[in-house]
């Protein structure tokens, strides 16, 4: 008893060592934690006051920023100043081109009404004689001259015929490119072909053929030349000289025989033998067709397969 009770007692005081030593422990983690919770909360702060210092002189200069805004207050308006002299100058210019304008349609309408100018013995439509004063028109009239005639342009007779018949001088202008198709055109609806491909096709390039191609002068169309117009032939004799030659005709073999010319040939192309037919008429080559023949392929037997 007395070994369990010393045993118990050490245990005890074991037990008691061991969790003092941890709560020293965690009284020591609990205090350092606060400790670090505290520097951070300073360095925070101080960092805030630091940042909000730097930013404020640095970064966004409340006093440099109100001289900014000023000065780009004073530049708009100048600008607006200018813009506004600038709107007024180009409004000026375009009243002055619209009586410009103007007076030159009226220049142009007097020119071509000068017709109407009043003469020594009749006033004119706007120089009334109830008028104490004659129209600005009548005083333009005055000031204008008329307008030349227009001198017609004859078109030459020749203008529709060949590109300088006979000369030449001037080659065919034949199509070499093709027209631009617009671009928002579209298809129209129905069984049509693609408008590129019939444009294509209506102004398809010539191909002339190698007689047109080549040159008079070639080789080729030399020999032409001399085929078609040769010199050393015999010259053609008419049938109204036949009769001075001394040549006679000779007929063909097989067509004509001892005792005259053959049938064959002319009025038939077989020979026949009416004394050796064995009835009336000639035998046929021809044959009806035969019924059972025809039934082929279209009868079923009893199995339902097709004969």
């Amino acid at each position: 008893r007395r070994l369990s009770r010393m045993a118990t007692v050490i245990q005890k005081w074991w037990r008691g060592y061991l969790r003092r030593k941890l709560f020293r422990e965690i009284v020591e983690r609990a205090y350092f934690i606060k400790k670090l919770n505290f520097y951070n909360q300073m360095a925070v702060r101080i960092q805030k006051t630091w940042r909000g210092y730097y930013v404020r002189k640095y970064i966004h200069n409340f006093y440099a920023l109100k001289k900014y805004l000023k000065v780009v207050s004073l530049n708009n308006e100048l600008v607006r100043s200018e813009l506004q002299e600038y709107a007024e100058m180009k409004e000026n210019e375009d009243k002055m081109k619209d009586l410009e304008k103007k007076e030159k349609k009226k220049k142009y309408q007097a020119r071509k009404m000068h017709y109407l100018l009043s003469t020594e013995q009749i006033p004119g439509i706007y120089n009334s004689p109830f008028r104490k004063s004659p129209d600005p028109m009548e005083l333009l009239l005055r000031k204008s001259k008329p307008l030349a005639h227009r001198k017609q342009q004859v078109k030459s007779p020749f203008a529709y015929e060949l590109y300088d018949w006979p000369t030449c001088k001037k080659p065919p202008a034949f199509v070499t490119e093709l027209p631009l198709l617009p671009t928002d055109r579209q298809k129209p609806q129905g069984p049509f072909r693609d408008p590129a491909e019939v444009l294509w096709q209506r102004y398809k390039p010539l191909e002339p053929t190698l007689r047109v191609a080549e040159s008079s002068n070639s080789p080729p169309a030399k020999a032409r030349e001399e085929w078609r117009n040769p010199i050393h032939d015999n010259e053609f004799l008419p049938f109204s000289s036949y009769h001075k030659n001394d040549e006679k005709h000779e007929p063909l073999l097989r067509r004509s025989g001892k005792y005259g010319q053959e049938a064959y040939g002319t009025k038939h192309f077989r020979e026949v033998y009416p004394k050796k037919w064995i009835a009336d008429k000639d035998f046929e080559t021809l044959f009806p067709s035969i019924a059972l023949f025809e039934k082929f392929g279209k009868t079923y037997s009893s199995t339902g397969q097709i004969v």
